[in-house]
């Protein structure tokens, strides 16, 4: 959950006429903030493509040109055919170097800090109503200078 998110109780009060509408991104390489984890399971009923297994889902926040800041969420399998995907993840926020194992810290993923290429994709709902939404096509590695992404984000809204 974010900051300004919050668990509703059985008898609250509610207000707030906004059905979730949300901003979608342009394509492009933005630098994001991890700002929610949950751990769950995957079904493989579901797409097929991958066997039963853990995953994490991350909540992303990035910000636009506009500084409007926008989040979504990305899928971390937890399968040996998804391993890439990982250890790039990984990199990208700095807990992993290129070609080292690595036990990955889930406890502190939130507030993590990395640079990824976003673009978008289309969707329909079950209604068929057409849809879009962002989602990573590649985590980028920190900068070969030695300089992190935490350091390089300064300027950037971090």
């Amino acid at each position: 959950m974010t900051s300004d998110e919050k668990v509703l109780g059985w008898d609250d009060e509610i207000s707030n006429d906004d059905q979730g509408a949300f901003e979608v991104a342009e394509p492009g390489e933005y630098s994001f903030e991890v700002v929610n984890l949950v751990r769950g399971r995957h079904n493989a009923k579901q797409d097929g493509k991958i066997p039963d297994c853990p995953k994490a889902e991350v909540t992303l926040r990035i910000f636009t040109k506009d500084g409007d800041k926008v989040d979504f969420k990305h899928n971390l399998y937890l399968h040996s055919r998804c391993e890439g995907m990982l250890c790039a993840f990984f990199k990208a926020i700095g807990q992993r170097k290129h070609g080292e194992p690595l036990r990955p810290n889930w406890a502190n993923l939130i507030g993590s800090k990395g640079r990824c290429k976003v673009g978008v994709r289309e969707y329909s709902t079950s209604g068929g109503e057409k849809r879009k939404a962002n989602e990573v096509k590649k985590f980028l590695d920190l900068p070969e200078s030695g300089q992190t992404h935490q350091q390089s984000q300064v300027d950037e809204g971090f």
